[in-house]
């Protein structure tokens, strides 16, 4: 079973991407914040992280090169409501960049593809 740790400070969209995972098969970690995601990283055998960008205190642009530094190869989707992230230069690290919405079949697509590499 691939482990996919999923790092968003809003516990609404933490629960529903967990449940919607869940579902499809995946065993799901939960961190509320980059710290938090970080120490994960280095104790925990994750196959994919999905990242918040806009979290208080350490962002996800932040902490994308400081995971990759981490496990190097461990596949990274950025999941923002923001779309204006994508231009940044950081946000090209990811392995994808998901705008937030209420159907996640395109962040389910992308997590299948990136999880069966």
């Amino acid at each position: 079973m691939k482990t996919i740790l999923v790092v968003d400070d809003d516990d609404a969209i933490r629960t529903l991407l967990k449940d919607e995972l869940v579902d499809e098969g995946y065993q799901v970690l939960t961190a509320t914040n980059a710290r938090e995601a970080l120490k994960m990283v280095q104790e925990e055998a994750l196959d994919l992280v999905i990242l918040d960008i806009r979290m208080p205190g350490m962002d996800g642009l932040e902490a994308l090169p400081r995971i990759l530094g981490l496990k190097e190869g461990l596949p990274v989707i950025l999941n923002s409501a923001y779309t204006h992230y994508q231009e940044s230069f950081m946000s090209w690290a990811a392995d994808a960049y998901i705008v937030k919405s209420s159907d996640l079949s395109e962040l389910k697509a992308k997590v299948k593809e990136l999880t069966s590499k």
